[in-house]
């Protein structure tokens, strides 16, 4: 009874294109299993089955209108094209990375093929950044790159410049010089860093272009003074350093 009367009710309360809704949504013929949720409201006036109120079904999509993909696309802002596209990129970064990877094992004798010894390794750090892989040289008490405070090299930096032409040939990338000086004391008249980090960067460069670099290779030489300490004492002789960064392809 109490059915007949819920029966009555729903013809009463609703209208044709609803009651074609409920019944539709009782049919047998009307696939229900993959279905991940249900319309928009109490029906919104439509079946909770069309295709304007229809939830995504099991392939990312509706029944009338399916995608290829296991899951819709959505708006990613990316055509294949570009998909494909970045897949390349991400492919060339790891690529990239292998490279510099087996650099770094040469410089460091990680892989037991470095020729070079504990003494001259010991003023080499490597490092794999955004911009690239950055070998970084730099002066240690007793043994510095250059003599005094010129840019004139002396033979550890003439047989790290070999060291580091040889690995370069790993790969052809570009190659950025970078030259810093710990800072100098506050009494001295003539404030020669800007001048000393360029020298010295610059100096590096025809080591290497001696060594047998392709001089298209360089991609730029700059000075940056005591601007940047890698120690909190600014007149560290660690602070004396420079950075050849073999970089990336896309810089």
């Amino acid at each position: 009874m109490m059915a007949f009367f819920l029966l009555m009710w729903l013809l009463n309360a609703t209208t044709e294109k609803q009651r074609k809704g409920i019944a539709d949504y009782f049919s047998p013929t009307i696939p229900i299993n993959r279905i991940s949720g249900g319309g928009d409201g109490d029906f919104g006036g439509d079946s909770v089955f069309s295709e304007e109120s229809l939830p995504q079904n099991g392939t990312g999509a509706t029944n009338r209108n399916p995608t290829e993909s296991k899951q819709a696309r959505g708006e990613t802002g990316l055509t294949d094209q570009g998909s494909q596209n970045q897949k390349a990129g991400t492919r060339d970064e790891e690529g990239e990375n292998d490279h510099f990877a087996k650099i770094e094992e040469t410089l460091m004798g990680r892989g037991g093929e470095s020729t070079v010894s504990r003494e001259t390794r010991r003023h080499i750090l490597t490092r794999v950044t955004d911009e690239g892989l950055v070998i970084e040289l730099f002066d240690l008490e007793g043994a510095t790159l250059f003599d005094g405070e010129t840019s004139d090299p002396t033979p550890l930096l003439r047989e790290l410049a070999v060291l580091i032409t040889s690995v370069s040939k790993l790969v052809k990338n570009g190659i950025a010089i970078e030259g810093h000086i710990r800072a100098a004391p506050v009494v001295v008249a003539n404030y020669p860093v800007w001048d000393l980090s360029m020298a010295r960067a610059d100096r590096m460069r025809r080591l290497l272009e001696g060594s047998d670099l392709p001089a298209r290779r360089m991609h730029r030489v700059t000075g940056h003074g005591d601007r940047e300490p890698v120690l909190d004492n600014p007149l560290a002789i660690r602070n004396n350093r420079l950075e050849v960064i073999l970089l990336r392809s896309d810089q």
